[in-house]
Parts: C-alpha cells; structure tokens; sequence
C-alpha cells in the first residue's frame, strides 16, 4: 500500500503545535529568501564562467526549494488546500533554463555530460501546475545521474502524434533489474541489496505529481543499455496559452510578473489580461508576500497595489528599489484608486515607473501600459556612456500632461519649486560624487530618478537609475562614469525649467 511522504497537521493540533510551525515557517522563509538574495548580489561580470554556472545552478535550486516550501508550510498550517494542479503560465524556454543551469552541474560532479534537446512546435507557453512538472523532471533526473556512472543523460523535450506534451530521459546506466520494474512507483519500492544511496521513493513521487498533473510517466529499458523514462501530458489536460490572442497586444510570453493586490476580483481581472498576452505570472495578496516573492525569485515587471494590508504598495516598491541588484531596476506599475496630485507624487518619489488607476483599464490600454514599461527598461540598460554634445532629453507630451494637471494656478508654482529642487540635488550631488560618499549618492540619485521621471527627461532619470544602482552595489567605476553625463543632464534640464519660466512670463 502507497504512503504518503508527509501528512498535514490534523485539524485539531493544539495551538501550541501551530504556533511553533508558524515561527519554524517563518524562520525557513527567512533563511531561504536570504539565500536567493544573496546570490543575486553577486555581480557575475567579477566571476568566472565556470563559476556563473553553479551559482545558476544554486539559483534554480534555491527558487525550487522556495516554492516547496512555500506549498508545504501552506497545507501544513492550513493555509490553503493543495488540491489539483495549481494552474499557471509556465515559459517553457525559462523554465528548461533553470532545469539546465541545475542538472547539469549535478551531472558534471560525476563528470557526466548533459543535454536538453526541444523540438520543433513545443509550444513557448503552457497553461499547468509547475511544481508539480518540477517534482516529475526532478526526481526523474536525478535518478539518471545516479545510476549512469559514465556517458551522458539527454532530455528531450517533443509532442506525441495527438499533441500531448512529453518530455523523456535517457540515460547510459545498467537499466532496471526485473525485480525494480516489477516494483515501478511503489512507495520504498527499491530493490534490496543496490548499491546506491536512496529509498526509492523518486518514482514514486514522479508518478504521483504525473497523476496530479493528469499525465503519466512510463519506464523502459533501451535495447542498448540504460533506460528511457517519459512523462507524458495528453493534450486534453493541459492548455496552451495563446499569447498571439489578439493582433493588437503585446506578446508577453517572455516576460514573468508580480501581482501584488488583496482585492480578489482585481487579482482575477488582471490574471486573465496577463494570461491573455501570454505571461507567466505570480500573484502577491498583501505587502509582505509580495516582498517575499521578490526576495526568492527574479520578474521582468511588478503590478503593485498601493492599498494593501500588512505592508502598502509604497512600502513595496521602496524596499524593492532599495534592494540593490537587477531586481531594484524592475519597471513597475502602481495600481491605485488614489490619483490626485499628493498620491502620484508619493508613488513615483518611491521609485514608480507609471501608475495605472482604478477602475481598471480595458486589455488593449493595460497591455500597452506593460509594454511601454517593459521597453522603457529595456532602453535604460542600453545606455551610451557619455554624449555631452546632447540637449536635455525630454518626453514633451509627459511634460505638458504634468502642466496640464497642475493648471494655470499651480503650473507657475510647480516650475519654480522643480528649479530649486533641481539645483539642491546638483549641489549635493557634485559634492557626494568628490568624496564617493554612496549613501548620498543614493539619496540624491532617489530624487533625482522622481524628479525626472516626474517631468519627463527620460535619459537623465535612466542615468540617475543607472548610477542608483552603481551605489547601491558598491560599483565606483560605472557609477562615476556616468556622473558627468549625470549632472550635464542635470545642468540642462534646469536650464529647460528656466525657458519655461521666462516663457510663462514668471520672475525668476
């Protein structure tokens, strides 16, 4: 008889017992997400490529083991109910990255080599429950690196002739014994008397998330040695996520985004606008959760709700600009009812890329607002070093919708503060970068990216992003790189403050 390989606490464990899983679940979330982060601290231009790989490798393994246990904690303390597959986008070209960067720094510990091979029509999106693919390949994996003791262990990655999906291993060890393929999927089904460490509970576990997925996997030995094992997904228990929905919406099917908001129905509305352009996403319902999600996992954009319980969306995107990193460089969209004047201030001096309000937009105009952001940061880390021949570069039509909101009463008032808080930050600016003081290079480069973005001097608020985030990793050399560009971008823009002011007929 099967034996689960863990149970979940009975609903009448004492208070005591879930009290103590609460403070073990928070001290493992803890540890985990400060592995992940530690490693995306690592600057890999200072490391080695053989180096790069394994902490690829750590990466991979490390968002995995976040997951699990975030899924474990969760049914342990009842937190959720884990029935079924837990539906989601899944990149296939990220997903069988991670896979590679993973197995194969296993594999070359034995000195065996690895290699994943998709065919052609595998679609670049699908629709179904990750770890439960994760927990297949994994335990199906780590068997054929076990057991092949010289060679090399293929993935191939295809679709059956009525268009399942199927992924299989091959592998160069012994093969099964009679004795193992008669005890296929048993719980502990291993023969006595192998060799090899382990309880033989990796097929087991395979074939139990294969079943959970709706698939199956099957086992057979090569006529040539070794074995072949296949998970199979019939086409009628996945689905594809059709990126191309609309000729009018961005393709996402590339791009991985945070959602954080509370309100279900907002999370419902926006995950299916996400799936619809193809993207895979992981959904936040308060501050800190989101915080945590970015603590263990990398995004291409985050969705942040400004109104949330625990930690508000501006306390989000501080910690997340903070943070330091790629990460701290993610556009993100603030997502808010609250868009007068004082609101979109706060939001943007927290480091907001672009606010979308509520009551949501419809699909066309939301997919448009991500893609704007998407190409915006793609733009920003691009950047030429210096070109000091240039004018300041400004979004014009930005900058008339700011003079326009504040009107004829308070546009005057507007340019003549923006002037004084231009030549304050240049001040302090020139004197941090002298004395390589990088807290204040943060701070003033903080203000500088909302000042800027504010008005629509797309370049300068890309430098002070950029030389934000030198400062933030302790990079001298890039930081004051950019600095003369920095404040000559500085320089004009308050000399563009200054026309407008004469323009408009306001004492200077």
């Amino acid at each position: 008889m099967n034996q689960p390989v863990w149970s979940p606490v009975a609903p009448d464990a004492s208070k005591a017992e879930a009290a103590r899983l609460a403070l073990l679940g928070h001290d493992l979330r803890a540890a985990v997400s400060d592995v992940l982060g530690g490693l995306r601290l690592i600057d890999h231009g200072q490391i080695d490529q053989a180096t790069v790989l394994q902490l690829e490798r750590v990466r991979a393994a490390g968002e995995v083991l976040a997951r699990l246990l975030e899924e474990s904690l969760a049914a342990m303390l009842g937190e959720e109910q884990i029935e079924g597959p837990q539906i989601a986008n899944v990149q296939m070209s990220r997903f069988l990255y991670d896979i590679e960067a993973r197995w194969s720094g296993r594999a070359r510990e034995k000195g065996l080599a690895f290699h994943i091979a998709v065919e052609p029509g595998v679609p670049v999106v699908l629709a179904l429950d990750r770890i439960a693919l994760e927990r297949v390949l994994a335990n199906i994996l780590s068997n054929a690196i076990k057991y092949t003791d010289a060679g090399t262990v293929r993935m191939h990655v295809g679709l059956t002739e009525d268009r399942g999906l199927r992924l299989s291993v091959h592998d160069e060890g012994p093969g099964f014994s009679a004795e193992a393929l008669a005890r296929l999927f048993q719980f502990a089904g291993r023969p006595e008397g192998t060799d090899k460490p382990g309880h033989g509970l990796g097929l087991h576990i395979s074939q139990g998330m294969a079943n959970r997925l709706g698939g199956h996997v099957s086992v057979q030995n090569r006529p040539g040695g070794g074995a072949d094992v296949a998970f199979e997904l019939p086409a009628t228990a996945w689905r594809m996520a059709d990126p191309g929905v609309r000729g009018d919406l961005p393709d996402l099917s590339r791009v991985k985004v945070l959602l954080a908001e509370d309100n279900i129905t907002n999370q419902t509305i926006i995950c299916h606008m996400l799936a619809a352009m193809g993207a895979e996403f992981e959904v936040a319902a308060d501050g800190v959760e989101a915080l945590h999600w970015l603590e263990r996992e990398e995004f291409d954009l985050a969705l942040i709700d400004i109104e949330m319980p625990r930690l508000s969306g501006i306390d989000v995107i501080r910690g997340l600009r903070a943070g330091g990193g790629a990460q701290a460089r993610m556009p993100v969209l603030a997502v808010t009812a609250y868009v007068l004047r004082a609101n979109r201030d706060a939001i943007y001096a927290a480091g907001a890329d672009g606010i979308l309000a509520k009551p949501l937009p419809g699909l066309e105009t939301f997919g448009q607002a991500i893609a704007a952001a998407l190409a915006r940061a793609q733009a920003h880390t691009t950047l030429d070093p210096v070109r000091p021949e240039e004018t300041v570069e400004m979004n014009l039509a930005r900058f008339a919708h700011l003079m326009d909101i504040a009107g004829p009463d308070n546009a005057d008032e507007l340019l003549d503060r923006l002037q004084s808080d231009l030549r304050k930050t240049e001040r302090a600016l020139v004197a941090a970068l002298a004395d390589t003081d990088r807290a204040t290079i943060r701070s003033e480069t903080h203000v500088l990216i909302a000042l800027a973005g504010a008005v629509g001097a797309e370049r300068l608020q890309a430098l002070a992003e950029t030389v934000n985030a030198a400062a933030h990793r302790r990079e001298d050399g890039p930081m004051k790189a950019l600095a003369a560009e920095t404040l000559a971008q500085i320089d004009r823009l308050i000399e563009f403050v200054r026309h407008e002011i004469d323009r408009r007929g306001v004492p200077a």
